[in-house]
């Protein structure tokens, strides 16, 4: 989806996942090259307006990286939520952050999610997706120069997998 706001100083929502493999010889980030950017990027996209955060990570998981929910686990912290009839719950999210996108005086908040899976993805990227994709170890992440890959993207990757892929659950998605 194209950006909702396009006034200087306004907004999108948007909402990602990052993609640990640990069935190779050592646990790597999943990443593709963004087609604009020219970037390696954590898959994700903007959440549409009939949308919430998890609702659109999960059709972007599918549509840039080929994998099915059934796939992945969720990893999650030992926190708990607030329990309340009249809410929905949402899975924790690994990062939450607002950042300037482009040239332009436009900003992107994103709430991002981590998974892992042992298989590769059961089906082809969508049409019109990027179809570089490439799992990065961590030496790979420290070894990408500037420009081939965001500073908080690289610096959330490396996070999840020194910490986060260790020490938080691994839940099954339902």
């Amino acid at each position: 989806m194209a950006h909702i706001h396009t006034d200087p100083g306004q907004h999108d929502f948007t909402a990602s996942a990052y993609i640990v493999r640990t069935d190779l010889p050592e646990p790597a980030v999943l990443m593709h090259r963004h087609k604009l950017l020219h970037a390696w990027l954590q898959f994700g996209g903007h959440v549409e307006l009939h949308e919430d955060p998890w609702q659109a990570v999960t059709h972007e998981v599918r549509e840039e990286s080929g994998y099915d929910l059934s796939q992945l686990k969720l990893l999650q912290p030992d926190i708990r939520q607030v329990e309340s009839s009249d809410v929905t719950n949402h899975p924790w999210p690994v990062n939450l952050i607002t950042l300037k996108f482009g040239e332009l005086d436009h900003y992107h908040t994103d709430i991002a999610y981590a998974f892992t899976t042992n298989e590769g993805p059961a089906h082809k990227v969508g049409d019109g997706e990027s179809t570089e994709l490439r799992a990065f170890t961590r030496g790979e992440l420290i070894g990408l120069k500037a420009g081939e890959i965001p500073e908080n993207v690289r610096n959330a990757a490396l996070l999840i997998l020194e910490d986060y892929s260790k020490n938080w659950r691994q839940v099954a998605v339902s």
